[in-house]
């Protein structure tokens, strides 16, 4: 299971070619079986597993492991820096980043750390000034990553960090761009690589897990994907911007509709919104899924009928969240040109199409979307539709 495409696809197995040298370390692992008085609450049992595994945290990385390929706490090192935020239309200063995941991983792209198993990753969480240490680090050559809740795509600062034996690196204060070209039009959701905030219907009585009832992760209930075709029987989702709340209209994930003969029928969500006057210029659609699988993602304005869509994200991840009751999986930005020539002044409507229903779990779970004014003339620069 290390190793395995059973929870998140085929893209987070490592590939091994030509004879390539490879071993990872992992573990120790402890097995940690306690005891409490008869008639004592069951949950002392937890609440005292807890305060061992906060102990053996402290005690990592083990000083007694006698291997070569287990490297001590002096000989690894240790990263210290803070990252801030620059987004000019929220703000013309930095602002902290606030309670953001930090990481240093094997050298890529941004945001590969996500399909990244090879080697070896180290993270920890900013504190709410945005302020973070890493500990305890393999050596090594790093690049480091990011993302900040509340805040859209993925940081990775340029350059390459080398961890020696003992190192103790001060990266002073590193800014992060987040993408961005106008002035916000409308936003659904929030971006933090989730779709917990979307409205998640309550399970068949059938499927029930109580374990979950009157729980925050109440997404923990098998087949919810089906509930989608209970309430939307006949039409799809229809969200109108100003008056529908993504957190009752938003349905968690965009899945196919389950006809009464059992066959599958891609769907098609709209989202409806005012323009009241068309600027010149590419606007831009900024689509964040928090998971996919096997889903391909079309996107259309004013016209659902149009034979080729404004942008096709073609097919798109396999990592099964939908299938095993959880709310995020691997993270894609899709940040979509939109001419002006496909909006119109007064009422538009944005038509996103989820195309494949090969299987009930086909589809997408978005994160947030938002949909972005041109640029001003200084601010322009490069122009295209991307994928992050």
């Amino acid at each position: 299971m290390f190793h395995s495409a059973h929870y998140a696809g085929e893209a987070l197995c490592p590939k091994f070619r030509n004879g390539e040298a490879w071993k990872k370390v992992f573990g120790p692992v402890l097995i940690y079986l306690n005891s409490s008085s008869l008639g004592a609450p069951l949950i002392s049992l937890w609440e005292d597993a807890k305060l061992q595994m906060f102990t053996e945290v402290l005690a990592w990385p083990y000083s007694w492991p006698a291997s070569p390929d287990y490297p001590t706490a002096e000989e690894r090192g240790n990263v210290t820096g803070r990252l801030v935020v620059l987004d000019r239309i929220v703000s013309t200063s930095v602002l902290p980043a606030r309670f953001a995941f930090i990481g240093l991983a094997a050298p890529g792209e941004a945001g590969s750390w996500q399909m990244e198993s090879k080697g070896y990753q180290f993270w920890t969480q900013a504190d709410d000034d945005g302020y973070f240490t890493i500990r305890n680090i393999r050596t090594g050559d790093y690049n480091i990553y990011g993302w900040v809740p509340g805040i859209l795509g993925n940081y990775k600062e340029e350059g390459i960090i080398s961890i020696e034996p003992g190192s103790i690196l001060d990266l002073g204060e590193l800014i992060y761009k987040p993408p961005r070209d106008g002035p916000t039009i409308w936003e659904i959701g929030i971006p933090d690589r989730a779709a917990a905030e979307f409205f998640v219907p309550d399970p068949n009585p059938k499927y029930i897990n109580r374990l979950f009832i009157n729980h925050p992760e109440r997404y923990h209930q098998y087949g919810l994907w089906e509930r989608y075709s209970e309430l939307y029987p006949n039409n799809d989702l229809v969200y109108t911007v100003g008056v529908s709340d993504w957190r009752k209209d938003w349905f968690f994930a965009h899945v196919c509709r389950i006809q009464s003969d059992g066959s599958l029928q891609p769907t098609t969500w709209q989202v409806k919104f005012q323009v009241n006057e068309i600027k010149a210029g590419v606007y831009k659609l900024r689509l964040a899924l928090a998971a996919a699988s096997v889903a391909a993602l079309q996107v259309r304005f004013n016209d659902p009928n149009v034979e080729k869509p404004l942008f096709d994200t073609m097919q798109v991840g396999r990592d099964n969240a939908i299938a095993r009751h959880g709310i995020h999986g691997l993270y894609f930005l899709f940040n979509v040109d939109v001419p002006s020539s496909w909006l119109r002044g007064g009422e538009n409507i944005l038509f996103l199409t989820q195309r494949k229903a090969s299987s009930i779990f086909c589809g997408v779970m978005y994160d947030y979307l938002r949909l972005e004014e041109p640029p001003a003339q200084e601010e322009e620069g490069g122009s295209g539709s991307s994928k992050q």
